[in-house]
């Protein structure tokens, strides 16, 4: 696994180290060794996958509340996502800015997510299956969301949803 730190400390683009021969390629999703190297969740609770009928379907963005806080590694094992965290860590010197990174079942790469994220994305083609492992077991109590197109974090997204929950669709700005 070939770990980049994004310009958002502590989340991380991971490249995975293919081993191709005629048949197509092996590589390595996950080793405990690897992320605790990097200082990284390594207590998986538990893993999710999300299917997706249309391009333009947006889910997020979610994360959780103390005590209950959640760190993910997301792939996309089919299709196309573009997958969007936010820092709503006050005291980081991005506390509310964002970064967007492709995630394709081509490139396999994943992305890792601390703690005090929001998390979401948008498909950018039909059947797109995208893969959680979560570092914290899911407790409705502690569930929040911000709204998609919050103005405060000016999300560049690469089309206008057209499919999106009314969950989803109905979180509140940000507020501090």
């Amino acid at each position: 696994m070939i770990f980049r730190e994004t310009r958002l400390k502590g989340a991380f683009e991971i490249d995975l180290e293919r081993i191709e021969d005629q048949r197509g390629f092996f590589a390595r999703s996950f080793c405990k060794n690897e992320l605790e190297a990097q200082r990284l969740k390594t207590d998986i609770a538990q893993c999710n996958v999300s299917y997706n009928l249309h391009k333009g379907t947006l889910r997020g963005m979610h994360y959780q509340v103390q005590p209950h806080e959640e760190a993910k590694l997301v792939s996309c094992i089919a299709g196309t996502a573009f997958d969007v965290i936010v820092d709503l860590r006050q005291n980081s010197p991005t506390f509310m800015d964002w970064l967007g990174v492709e995630l394709d079942a081509k490139t396999n790469k994943l992305l890792y997510i601390p703690e005090r994220f929001a998390h979401g994305f948008e498909t950018l083609r039909d059947d797109t299956v995208v893969c959680y492992k979560m570092f914290e077991f899911y407790h409705p109590e502690c569930a929040r969301g911000i709204r998609w197109d919050d103005p405060a974090f000016d999300i560049d997204w690469p089309s206008v949803p057209e499919v999106i929950s009314e969950k989803d669709r109905s979180y509140k700005d940000f507020e501090i």
